[in-house]
């Protein structure tokens, strides 16, 4: 009855002919060139915000402004506060229009609701395609609630833009590569988590997370008002509840969960029951993973695997690639197969972290590959100062498998440097009472110490609709425990964009050293032609392989190829060609080329005629790109 009374009151605060004007409305002002039926979440002055998707609560939801986040870009751009996805993608536009030379942006997919996904190409268009450098790719979001990654993807993307031309490291590592970076790869959780109390997991698809056959029914309210949904709780008597509030507090705040009838406390997230149960927050928007939906080593979502034996695993979706944010993400890597590193990351542990996912990377990787890997958690944590580094299994999750991971694609499919790091440590700096473990309790010590206790709620006293007077409170869930709180969230943005420079620095770079070429004897001195040798040497001076064995084994790459190019006049006419090969064609496929390893291959060219006949010596690989030295054949 009280759900009913909700929805009424929610629809008649926000009728139809207002939300469609709403969803009508333009922008205010050309701050940027978007596509014909895109609105910007600032322009819909509704005082609702509006989920899609059929649902079984309600759909609509007061719109809030947190403090800690900037709703309107500015005339600069900041680090003490984060930013919604109209603002990143004002910053994108403005730059693509400053920066024509090295940015491209463009739309690669649709989210859910329909709202466009951007990203970014940064490169020397002068110095070749993006798509015949080596490549590193970046994001952010996929996570709704863990927006620290968006703006460190932000960062790196302002970073490279402001420093080309001036930082050499920087137009060496823009004029030699390409760097792909999406900020927003789940616009529609991201703006929701920034304009409502809500938070969600990833895609706001509705989803039964609680098993009681209704999708979304159950969903968190902001009672007190104060644009958070943080925890409730309520005094039930010894033995009927699932808290106790903990000893070692003097103070009082800090709450144990125990089991149901050992507590004398009830701790719940903040909310009504909607639906009877005796549940509140249990079933919020969406509840689908998008780090969970990835093709490989995908597993059916509980309850329709059919055994009852076999394995599943929560937010999967339908099926793999099911959401269109990863698919149209999945889509466009195999379309981009010269990627040599990547890293879509999350919060908050914060971890250096890969595959595999499933098994033990001792059983599962090539030896070689995995040493690289293993460079790359040292070099990290050097960088970032993250007290963890390694795989899911062995040394993430204590070797139970994650399914349709991200990382697990990234390697076995794709056959990558890969990563899915977790930012920022949750408040976790210290064990400060040094108990042996960093809990709740150094997380109230730190940012009663360190944070001028904006981490922290004090429980006040507000009345519940269904259960008389309860306390509201406890630490905020969005900048403190799931992001850095604001004043310091540049510093975890930065550093995780320090690492992911590395890691572009790290990439294969190929170098042709020298053609030289040797006239050879011929045993028709009568004939026209001459025989000549063509050794081209060439070389690797990135930090990684141009493929890694994985990468051979499952075919993403093809081997890299030395071949010659003339002038097409010059080889037609077979017998009668000015230039013609012998014993070979044009190219000789040479397999990969190591990190710091040269390498040389010789062609024999049977050469008639007068005069000079020039040409140009190309390497071309998948993942190392297309490098060229021209020469000449003297005859």
């Amino acid at each position: 009855m009280f759900r009913a009374f909700l929805l009424l009151a929610m629809v008649s605060l926000l009728t139809a002919p207002a939300l469609a004007e709403a969803q009508r409305m333009g922008p205010p002002s050309s701050y940027w060139t978007l596509t014909p039926d895109y609105v910007p979440e600032s322009d819909r002055h509704a005082d609702w915000y509006t989920v899609a998707g059929e649902r079984d609560g309600p759909s609509m939801f007061p719109r809030v402004q947190q403090p800690e986040v900037e709703y309107e870009p500015g005339d600069a751009l900041t680090w003490d506060r984060y930013h919604t996805p109209d603002v990143m993608y004002y910053w994108m536009f403005r730059w693509a229009e400053e920066y024509p030379e090295i940015l491209d942006l463009y739309e690669v997919g649709r989210s859910f609701e329909g709202r466009p996904i951007y990203q970014a190409t940064i490169t020397n268009k002068a110095t070749g395609a993006h798509t015949d450098k080596p490549a590193a790719y970046f994001d952010g979001g996929r996570h709704a609630g863990e927006i620290t990654p968006s703006e460190s993807t932000l960062w790196l993307m302002q970073y490279l833009l402001e420093n080309y031309g001036t930082d050499p490291e920087v137009t060496d590592m823009v004029d030699h590569n390409t760097i792909y970076l999406r900020p927003q790869a789940n616009p529609d959780g991201s703006n929701l988590y920034l304009h409502t109390a809500q938070r969600n997991r990833s895609s706001v698809r509705p989803v039964d997370q609680d098993g009681n056959g209704l999708y979304d029914a159950n969903p968190p309210v902001d009672l007190d008002g104060d644009g958070t949904v943080r925890q409730m709780r309520w005094y039930v008597g010894e033995g009927n509840g699932n808290a106790v509030i903990r000893e070692d507090d003097e103070s009082g705040r800090l709450m144990q969960r125990v089991p149901m009838g050992q507590g004398d406390w009830r701790l719940e997230t903040e909310g009504i029951d909607h639906v009877g149960e005796g549940r509140y927050g249990s079933d919020g928007i969406g509840g689908l993973d998008l780090h969970r939906n990835f093709l490989e080593n995908w597993r059916p979502m509980p309850g329709m695997e059919e055994t009852g034996r076999g394995y599943t695993q929560v937010g999967a979706g339908e099926y793999p690639l099911s959401e269109p944010e990863i698919y149209s993400f999945v889509m466009w890597t195999l379309t981009h197969p010269h990627i040599s590193v990547v890293n879509h990351m999350d919060t908050s542990a914060p971890f250096h972290l890969r595959g595999p996912s499933t098994s033990s990377q001792y059983e599962r990787m090539y030896e070689e590959d995995l040493e690289l890997f293993f460079y790359f958690d040292t070099l990290g944590m050097s960088i970032t100062g993250y007290p963890g580094a390694g795989s899911v299994y062995d040394d993430f999750i204590g070797g139970r498998p994650l399914f349709g991971h991200g990382p697990d694609y990234g390697y076995f499919y794709y056959g990558a440097i890969w990563y899915g790091d977790e930012l920022w440590n949750n408040g976790r700096f210290e064990d400060f009472n040094d108990d042996g473990s960093m809990d709740d309790w150094d997380r109230l010590y730190w940012d009663d110490n360190f944070n001028n206790g904006e981490g922290w709620k004090d429980w006040v006293e507000v009345d519940h609709p269904q259960l008389g007077t309860v306390e509201v409170g406890g630490f905020h869930p969005k900048f403190f425990l799931q992001n850095p709180p604001a004043p310091i969230m540049g510093e975890w943005a930065e550093k995780q964009a320090r690492f992911n420079l590395a890691l572009i620095q790290h990439l294969p770079r190929l170098r042709v050293d020298e053609v030289a070429t040797q006239e050879m004897s011929n045993p028709d001195e009568e004939g026209p032609e001459e025989l000549v040798e063509v050794t081209v040497t060439w070389t690797n001076e990135g930090g990684i392989p141009t493929a890694l064995r994985q990468a051979e084994l499952v075919a993403i790459v093809r081997p890299d190829r030395v071949s010659l190019e003339f002038d097409p006049e010059l080889t037609r006419g077979g017998d009668e060609a000015r230039v013609r090969f012998v014993g070979s064609g044009s190219g000789i496929d040479v397999g990969r080329t190591d990190a710091g390893e040269t390498r040389s291959i010789t062609f024999q060219l049977a050469v008639s005629g007068d005069g000079p006949v020039e040409g140009v010596a190309r390497v071309s690989s998948t993942r190392g790109g297309v490098v060229e030295l021209p020469f000449s054949v003297d005859p």
